[in-house]
């Protein structure tokens, strides 16, 4: 299911750079509780029908980057490995201390790097000031700073997450060296920050540095989210689901251009799904987004750049995407 960079067919096709496969909601398992059967291969089996060639699944972690690549290797798919910045306290609790910790994360990316494994990228890492219950300020700076190092030293592009922090986000990476030269640091690659969510001013100003932003339902929730979605240039666009977060519902400003979608995509993309108490085997769960998914950001993206086909926005965030995290 690996993306291939040389296939010139003209088909809508998609490389999800954003899913937490590792969730045991894929499993079955919700908050703890079985709710229904393992549908984990029923689900990558609508992703690939929706046109989902390849997907980069998300690290937000030791232990779950462990789980991402292993999940990559089986599957044929690609992986980054990093600590979220929710998730920095991880580097004080560790065995060790934080030093022991990055070189574990150091060493995975060694262990794995192309030729030898599934890993893309360096993340997910960043800032997260709208969620300081789990890490305070100072705990996420130290930890966002030291995992730019293995970007840098095993020559990755970064995979990014920027909440309420983008002033002393976008000055740790300059303070690094990242965000000149097309967003390369010495021996840096760029990156791209996830989930974008920031303001038209944020966007302009992380694509000038030179980095990609991707999109997924949460960066379409409302009105301004609409407007700065719109100001992301196609160069630098790039698409995913978040799967199972941020889930496109009736709610969002989305809505509206998602309405004009044609039944054959919808039927593809939003097939009809099930509660998870009311499971049925080849229906998707309520409540559950999944990559199948990445289609409709793709068209909404479609409906607010005027003039842009549906085409040109996918062929866009593939060739976006193959050539940052050199896919093959």
């Amino acid at each position: 299911m690996a993306a291939n960079a040389t296939n010139e067919q003209k088909e809508l096709r998609f490389i999800d750079i954003g899913v937490n496969l590792t969730d045991p909601v894929f499993r079955g398992i919700h908050r703890g509780h079985r709710k229904h059967d393992n549908d984990f291969d029923l689900m990558l089996e609508r992703a690939i029908k929706a046109g989902v060639k390849s997907m980069i699944i998300t690290g937000g972690s030791l232990k779950e980057s462990k789980e991402a690549l292993s999940m990559a290797r089986t599957h044929n798919l690609y992986a980054t490995v990093g600590c979220h910045p929710t998730r920095s306290q991880d580097f004080e609790k560790h065995l060790g201390g934080p030093e022991a910790y990055l070189t574990a994360l150091s060493n995975l990316i060694e262990q794995n790097i192309k030729g030898r494994g599934r890993v893309v990228a360096v993340g997910e890492c960043g800032l997260d000031y709208d969620r300081l219950h789990f890490a305070p300020v100072n705990v996420q700076r130290k930890h966002f700073k030291s995992q730019l190092t293995l970007a840098k030293k095993h020559h990755l592009p970064l995979f990014l997450h920027s909440r309420a922090a983008h002033a002393d986000f976008v000055g740790i990476l300059r303070e690094e060296g990242f965000g000149e030269d097309g967003g390369r640091a010495v021996g840096g690659k760029g990156g791209v920050v996830h989930s974008f969510t920031g303001t038209t001013t944020e966007a302009e100003e992380l694509m000038n540095m030179g980095f990609y932003l991707s999109v997924n339902g949460c960066s379409m929730k409302t009105r301004e989210n609409l407007m700065t979605a719109k100001s992301i240039r196609l160069d630098r666009l790039m698409l995913e689901t978040d799967a199972p977060w941020c889930t496109m519902t009736s709610t969002h400003a989305s809505k509206a251009h998602l309405d004009s979608l044609p039944n054959s995509l919808r039927e593809l993309y939003f097939p009809s799904a099930t509660k998870p108490e009311n499971f049925v085997a080849g229906k998707p769960v309520k409540g559950r987004n999944e990559p199948m998914a990445i289609g409709g950001v793709g068209w909404v993206m479609h409906r607010i750049l005027d003039g842009v086909s549906f085409e040109e926005v996918t062929e866009a965030a593939w060739r976006n995407t193959v050539e940052l995290f050199s896919l093959e």
